[in-house]
């Protein structure tokens, strides 16, 4: 069916999606749920790989960008029945972006200890920090070869390989943990966080293998880079460069939080990180509808196909907020199981549990908000996202996290200013995408 956007159709997208976007917070977590157990250093180490984990997760998210922007050219050009002449573009992207990623690379690697004590890491912390950064680091240009043949996958509106490339990754990572943190006797000697480091990095180089075997044998699209630039190619970047400005802007809230959270203690970072994976863990639950939202969005903006566009607004923001609802239900009824499955360390929960209720009542507006971020960059409105973020981070975020921390508020302040952030990003998305398609529905 043209233009199919029923219940059935939404979620055969977006549950895939949802599997799939689980994958990257739960290598995080994973590693914050194993290493928050060690025996030795469990909170140093917890703090370090929640430092690590924002500073990589800022890597990604800036340059993973690339994946929003395929999805959206390459939708937009099936809505339009136009996918022949699209086949270029993503072996030329594909190549653009890791090349920028190996860079980064090797920019970042001599450079580890000067970044992380920009992140106010010092002592253990610091040296943990060090250790476990100069493994994880090479698998950023696997990490953003995955995400960028998903954005080809989600383009073509299939979500079910990432679904696939994405579970063997976890479940890799997962299994790779347990054996290379805790060691396994007579065989494998207990490498700690470096353990944790090596098992992220075969995971995300698997997926990468994984991912390329599925691009080349179920689709047309062929990564032979050819010349010239595909006429989209300027445009592919512009969106990039204004997804790359808007993830600044996120990180930087990201960053002012992790720096304060650090600031306060080794306590305090450790229970920042494990409410961070744990909201960033709901945020990629929802991902699900967001992706569904980013792939339909730019196909029917391709097929002009105005009131289709406000019926998936509409039946996304239901389906998200009846999501976010759920997942802040049972958040709140295992509320004091959560904590102890990251730490055994009284005084790591204890702040833990002061700031958690925030964490989760956040919940349904992330869904709403997150779902709206999709459509949008699924429509190719990059600058607009860009300037949202920006303003909000600047005008909202910022001044929040200083006032309540001013009033000593400490972790508190940082997941209220959370909260006011997430609200003044998803406003201005919903108020423009009312006014822009309601009266093009009667056009």
């Amino acid at each position: 069916m043209k233009n199919d956007i029923s219940f059935k159709h939404i979620n055969k997208l977006a549950i895939p999606a949802l599997i799939a976007g689980i994958a990257e917070p739960l290598l995080s977590i994973t590693d914050t749920a194993i290493i928050g157990n060690i025996n030795e250093n469990a909170t140093e180490s917890l703090a370090a790989v929640g430092i690590v984990g924002a500073f990589i997760s800022m890597l990604i998210w800036v340059f993973g960008q690339i994946r929003s922007a395929i999805s959206s050219i390459v939708s937009q050009y099936v809505g339009a029945n136009k996918i022949d002449e699209i086949k270029s573009l993503p072996a030329q992207a594909i190549a653009i972006v890791v090349g920028g990623s190996f860079l980064v690379l090797a920019i970042s690697y001599p450079f580890a200890k000067q970044i992380f004590q920009f992140y106010n890491a010092s002592g253990s912390v610091l040296e943990y920090c060090i250790t476990y950064f100069k493994i994880r680091i090479f698998g950023f240009p696997f990490s953003l070869f995955v995400f960028a043949i998903f954005g080809v996958f989600r383009g073509l509106q299939n979500t079910y390989y990432p679904m696939i490339i994405a579970i063997i990754g976890a479940l890799l990572n997962i299994v790779l943990d347990y054996i290379f943190v805790y060691g396994v006797d007579g065989y494998i000697p207990a490498m700690h966080i470096e353990g944790a480091a090596y098992a992220s990095v075969i995971a995300q180089f698997t997926m990468a293998i994984i991912a390329l075997f599925l691009l080349i044998k179920k689709t047309d699209i062929s990564l032979k880079i050819s010349f010239p630039f595909h006429p989209e190619i300027p445009k592919l970047l512009g969106m990039i460069g204004n997804l790359f400005i808007r993830t600044i802007a996120l990180n930087t809230a990201l960053y002012f939080a992790t720096s304060y959270a650090t600031d306060y203690g080794a306590a305090y970072i450790a229970a920042y990180t494990i409410c961070l994976n744990i909201w960033l863990l709901g945020a990629f639950m929802v991902d699900g509808y967001s992706s569904a939202g980013n792939i339909l969005a730019g196909k029917l903006l391709g097929a002009k196909d105005y009131k289709k566009l406000i019926i998936l607004s509409n039946k996304l923001t239901k389906y998200g907020l009846f999501t976010g609802v759920v997942i802040a239900a049972v958040g709140f009824l295992f509320y004091n199981a959560i904590g102890t499955v990251f730490t055994k360390e009284t005084l790591v929960l204890e702040k833990f549990y002061q700031v958690f209720w925030i964490v989760i009542i956040t919940q349904p507006i992330n869904a709403i908000t997150f779902i709206f971020d999709g459509m949008f960059k699924g429509m190719g409105f990059m600058k607009y996202l860009r300037n949202v973020l920006i303003l909000s981070t600047g005008l909202v975020f910022i001044p929040t996290l200083l006032f309540f921390d001013w009033l000593d508020y400490k972790l508190t302040a940082i997941w209220i200013a959370f909260t006011l952030w997430i609200l003044a990003r998803g406003i201005p998305l919903i108020m423009k995408f009312r006014n822009q398609f309601l009266p093009l529905t009667n056009s």
